[in-house]
């Protein structure tokens, strides 16, 4: 018999049951946090991608939530500046997971199981996870996981197109102008699931202060990283793990309170209100002049035919 979703979800809001180590990257040669079990062998690994102008501690809490549940996470503290490449981010990413698998971790008493291995990103970071499971085509990721996905170039949906494994996009509002999660979920050709998180914004997984808050960016929401971080463990439990126990999360049937399902090929949905807007036929308003008097002389339509 299945598990009740609502008792997973408040499972999986609360720490694992690892005790965690955390360690630098840049031991291997890069700028970045590690965070792992204390012991293990053959665990999955994810990297994780940061959002713009944010580095890896602002997601420490995060990190270590997934590490508590029995997962390997590389960070990188890289393309940090104000104008970030994504496509360098994706490297990054990629060369970070290749370490996990590769390099020894700890006291000799951890590996990873090459098979077992998924990207995760928040915002700008999110595009940037997309790009970095594009890298690996020929030796494919488990899973994605695209947190508040933005907007980025080179098109993270060109990419979508081009991957199968299983994916998971959380949003806040989808009518946003900087989100790209419904593109994002639409072009993906493996199962996703796009989920809305009621009350969220696209920030809101950030921890702490950070510069951008101060021009209304966005501040932190512990409400929105308590059921992120949930959706996200119990996702990557059963997609790159291997736990049945957690399947429900990879189904979009699975009704999660504070959440709801979002199907990226309906055209009608309350989020598409620019759409509707932009389709209306323009109206008059009445004593407003016409269009016609707003016209220019040369722009006057003439009344006396073709020939004048």
């Amino acid at each position: 018999m299945a598990t009740n979703p609502k008792k997973l979800v408040a499972q999986l809001s609360r720490r694992g049951p690892h005790r965690v180590l955390r360690g630098d990257l840049a031991i291997a040669g890069m700028p970045g946090l590690v965070l792992a079990p204390e012991e293990g062998f053959n665990l999955p690994a994810v990297a994780f991608g940061h959002h713009w102008l944010t580095s890896p501690e602002r997601y420490l809490t995060t990190l270590k939530h997934l590490a508590s549940w029995g997962f390997v996470v590389v960070a990188p503290s890289t393309e940090r500046g104000v104008v970030p490449s994504a496509l360098n981010l994706a490297a990054d990413l990629d060369t970070a997971l290749s370490i996990a698998t590769d390099v020894r971790l700890g006291p000799g008493q951890i590996s990873v199981k090459p098979s077992k291995l998924g990207f995760v990103g928040h915002g700008f970071g999110a595009g940037a996870a997309v790009l970095a499971a594009q890298r690996r085509k020929d030796h494919p990721v488990a899973a994605v996981a695209s947190l508040f996905p933005t907007t980025v170039s080179p098109s993270p949906e060109k990419a979508a197109q081009q991957l199968s494994m299983p994916a998971l996009f959380l949003a806040a509002e989808l009518k946003s102008l900087t989100s790209n999660a419904r593109a994002l979920a639409a072009d993906w050709q493996g199962e996703g699931i796009l989920r809305t998180i009621v009350g969220a914004s696209s920030a809101g997984l950030i921890e702490g202060h950070r510069i951008s808050s101060w021009f209304g960016l966005g501040k932190s929401e512990k409400k929105t990283q308590a059921i992120s971080r949930a959706l996200l463990t119990g996702f990557l439990l059963h997609q790159v793990e291997g736990d049945k126990n957690y399947a429900a999360f990879a189904d979009p049937s699975t009704e999660i309170k504070g959440t709801f399902v979002v199907d990226p090929a309906q055209r009608t949905l309350p989020e598409d209100e620019f759409d509707d807007i932009l389709s209306l036929p323009p109206v008059e308003l009445p004593g407003a002049p016409s269009r016609t008097e707003l016209a220019g002389p040369a722009e006057q339509p003439s009344r006396a035919g073709i020939l004048g």
